[in-house]
């Protein structure tokens, strides 16, 4: 299909809402999306959004198969943190890891449709964990390390997990944080779990006694399960399951309530791709740096960028203020050019005046700010100390798990501002009475299908919760929204303020 857009990403964006199924089929196939079977139809867009039309009917896939498809000796992984060894993982040595941990998890006994859980810091462990679970069509979960045992609980509760993956423990700000005490009460809240598979953060880890943890074991010794006897490991299989097929499930924060568990398939592959490869101009060079564990949407975002063979750094602790230029070092260290980070960190450097020197160099090309509002303070001090490189905020929600709103490059940016959304994201904002309003606050709503919205809630058998939840607002319209206050000029596309 060849179209022109004389008026740039405002005509493409208009076109890709406007034409949901032909965008989505485009972009599938410009992904290069692995598959075994094809889709018949996009979406059936007669089908009511409350409803929950679905996506890609007929096509069976694996989202493990498309993030391992680079297997070469470029750079997939670098491990870092503030007390462990560097280490480095190639596309081809992450594959075969994965495969080890698959292996050991099928001896085992986990199969499509089984829970595995995770709590625990921001390892290469969970990353080859995940991918692992997902090839074998079973069902990846995490909550975040910082965590209370019955914050957890309140989770994992829900679920009847069958795997357990945690930790010994992990170093943060320069302390060392024990997990074996939470982890006990944890388990103990856990019946149904068979295994409880504990990552030893240091060699004398082994040494520590996890005999009242039941069924449990350390990582290591269970991975042996994996290996034959002759000393190999078995082929690699990618359960091929549907477009639909639950690969994990995120959380509400539990503001009003116990935590909800929201339900992601493949979607997220093909959502987070476009707008990485599209509006970040990334390629295989690219570098992205995480501070973030497996917990929140980031991770299963994060992870997804494999499938565009760019390379994660994976930095366990708090790399921030372990010295005026600890931040700006790492990033030097390891050549990072693209990074997702919370604006306060940013807004406690710039109060403690922690900047790069003038012999810093920082190939980093963009900083984004993510999960809450940057202060023009913040924008004033990355102008002053990243001259050459692009820095905006952002909008996204563990709904969606992705970026909905950011700067694209091609069009004008004003400070503290988002100029866009992501391609094939039909957006509006709603007044109170339920009507489209521009230059006024209200309520950011997706207004058409999409594909990465959650498949559901768990244990929402009749689908009323999440209907509930997410599309009872206006009575009238088949719109889901997000509880989040915007103020907007012009929906996408706001002009105002300081011109960047």
């Amino acid at each position: 299909m060849i179209l022109n857009f004389p008026d740039g990403y405002e005509d493409l964006y208009k076109w890709s809402v406007e034409n949901i199924c032909e965008f989505w089929a485009e972009l599938w196939d410009f992904l290069g999306i692995i598959y075994s079977r094809r889709f018949d139809t996009v979406v059936d867009l007669n089908v009511p959004m409350r409803d929950l039309p679905k996506w890609f009917e007929g096509a069976k896939l694996n989202y493990a198969e498309n993030i391992l498809k680079y297997r070469d000796d470029r750079l997939a992984l670098i491990v870092d943190g503030e007390d462990i060894e560097e280490e480095t993982y190639t596309f081809a040595q992450m594959y075969e890891k994965t495969r080890l941990y698959a292996a050991a998890f099928r001896k085992f006994g986990l199969k499509k449709g089984d829970i595995v859980i995770c709590h625990m810091s921001n390892r290469r462990e969970a990353v080859f964990a995940t991918q692992a679970v997902i090839s074998i069509g079973a069902i990846w979960t995490a909550a975040l390390p910082m965590l209370g045992a019955q914050a957890v609980l309140q989770r994992f509760r829900q679920l009847n997990a069958k795997i357990f993956l945690s930790e010994d423990g992990y170093r943060l700000d320069g302390k060392d944080v024990d997990m074996l005490t939470k982890l006990a009460e944890i388990v103990e809240g856990l019946p149904s779990l068979e295994k409880v598979l504990i990552v030893a953060s240091k060699p004398e880890s082994h040494s520590k006694d996890i005999s009242k943890i039941k069924n449990s074991c350390f990582l290591d010794e269970f991975l042996k399960m994996g290996i034959e006897d002759d000393g190999s490991v078995p082929p690699m299989k990618f359960e091929q399951v549907s477009f639909s097929h639950p690969i994990t499930i995120g959380y509400t924060s539990g503001s009003t309530g116990v935590p909800k568990c929201i339900v992601h398939g493949s979607s997220i592959l093909i959502a987070v791709a476009n707008y990485v490869l599209i509006n970040f101009d990334t390629d295989r060079n690219s570098r992205w740096f995480s501070v973030m564990p497996a917990g929140t949407a980031v991770w299963i975002s994060k992870i997804t960028k494999h499938f565009l063979g760019q390379t994660i750094v994976l930095y366990e602790g708090s790399p921030y203020f372990l010295s005026p230029t600890s931040f700006w070092d790492i990033l030097e260290k390891h050549r990072i050019s693209h990074i997702l980070m919370f604006p306060r960190a940013l807004d406690e450097m710039e109060k403690r005046n922690y900047s790069p020197s003038k012999k810093h160099d920082l190939p980093l090309a963009r900083l984004t700010t993510v999960g809450c509002a940057t202060k023009p303070k913040t924008y004033d001090f990355l102008l002053r100390v990243l001259k050459d490189s692009v820095y905006s905020t952002s909008l996204g929600c563990t709904e969606l798990s992705q970026l909905a709103l950011f700067r694209e490059l091609t069009l004008p940016a004003y400070k503290g501002q988002m100029n866009a959304a992501t391609l094939g994201m039909p957006m509006q904002v709603f007044g109170d009475d339920g009507n489209p309003v521009i230059g006024e606050a209200g309520e950011i709503v997706i207004s058409k299908p999409l594909p990465n919205l959650p498949l559901g809630l768990w244990n929402d058998k009749d689908g009323s919760v999440y209907r509930e939840k997410y599309f009872s607002k206006y009575p009238g319209t088949e719109t889901l929204f997000e509880l989040l206050q915007f103020i907007t000029t012009s929906l996408t596309f706001a002009s105002a303020g300081e011109k960047l």
